[in-house]
């Protein structure tokens, strides 16, 4: 029987995950106003600026964990939410918010970052600690890919984005505010998680894997959404797809770079191959199709439900 203090922690933790989903579209709505405008092409924007935006929830996780010495909640809800944006949130987008073109070249190099990040990460927790070093790696890769993507994603098909009525000075002001209010909410979000896997005795790793990613990744479905319905499709699927570089490396190496911490090497090293495998499917699946509409959709939600049996088996 559950008890009341696990329901408790439970509402605790809806409320946080809550609060942070709302602080981080409320920060990707005034970081975007920040960057719309500056003829960078929406597919960029997408894979660099608003993937950084989308994946706070996910980036203050790692920090707040690393410090509190929880290493299993970032690099479970890291890891998990990578899976999570490539396989479900893109699989969803076609459903809710209609087709897009995957150009095959932007497709096999953003996935084949994530591969290479992946099996980066997974060497490093295979020993039981991030070190600093570690962590040094991992942020530097996100650096180095997210140049590559600049660089060799080719041309975009759309127009600039329009430049926001509003003063960059408020903008600012706003973003620096919602900023906060994520820190704060993450910081509930994490003492939760911890709370609910001593209680319950399941491993933090996969309670953040499953659980946390779905919340952390609700940020990225909305705001991705929202993009297609206004035609920005390039904006969208950049966003999907370098949020989920994003946490393959700048989500998992920004906690312990500022605190090293312990954590599940099995564990981390399983979920790391499997989503690897996942990510291997999704390039497959989008390069051959080359349009991502409803029947690849289906196709990538059934690879999210692929990584559950392979995992929790």
């Amino acid at each position: 029987m559950i008890s009341s203090s696990t329901v408790a922690w439970v509402a605790i933790l809806l409320v946080s995950l809550g609060a942070m989903i709302a602080a981080s579209r409320m920060a990707v709505e005034h970081a975007q106003a920040l960057v719309f405008g500056t003829r960078m092409p929406p597919f960029l924007v997408g894979v660099t600026f608003l993937a950084v935006g989308t994946d706070l929830p996910e980036i203050a996780n790692s920090i707040t964990a690393s410090f509190a010495g929880h290493g299993d909640v970032n690099v479970g809800d890291s890891i998990g939410s990578t899976a999570t944006q490539a396989t479900l949130v893109l699989g969803l987008l076609p459903w809710l918010g209609g087709a897009m073109d995957a150009t095959r070249k932007r497709v096999l190099l953003a996935c084949g970052l994530c591969i290479i990040a992946l099996a980066a990460g997974g060497w490093f927790v295979a020993d039981g600690f991030l070190s600093r070093t570690d962590a040094a790696f991992l942020v530097m890769g996100w650096v180095l890919g997210s140049v590559i993507m600049w660089r060799w994603s080719g041309p975009s098909a759309e127009p600039a984005l329009p430049v926001s009525p509003l003063r960059p000075a408020r903008h600012a002001v706003m973003l620096l505010l919602a900023l906060s209010g994520l820190a704060a909410a993450a910081v509930f979000s994490v003492l939760a998680f911890v709370k609910i896997a001593d209680q319950i005795g399941v491993p933090e790793y996969l309670l953040t894997f499953f659980v946390s990613s779905l919340g952390t990744s609700l940020p990225e479905l909305l705001v991705d959404v929202g993009a297609l319905r206004r035609g920005l499709k390039d904006l969208a699927l950049g966003d999907v797809l370098g949020s989920s570089f994003v946490d393959a490396t700048l989500s998992i190496g920004i906690g312990p770079l500022l605190a090293p911490t312990l954590v599940d090497g099995s564990l981390g090293l399983r979920g790391a191959l499997t989503t690897m495998g996942a990510l291997a499917c999704v390039g497959l699946i989008l390069a051959l199709r080359k349009s991502h509409d409803r029947l690849s959709g289906s196709l990538l939600i059934g690879v999210y439900a692929g990584v559950y049996l392979v995992l929790l088996r």
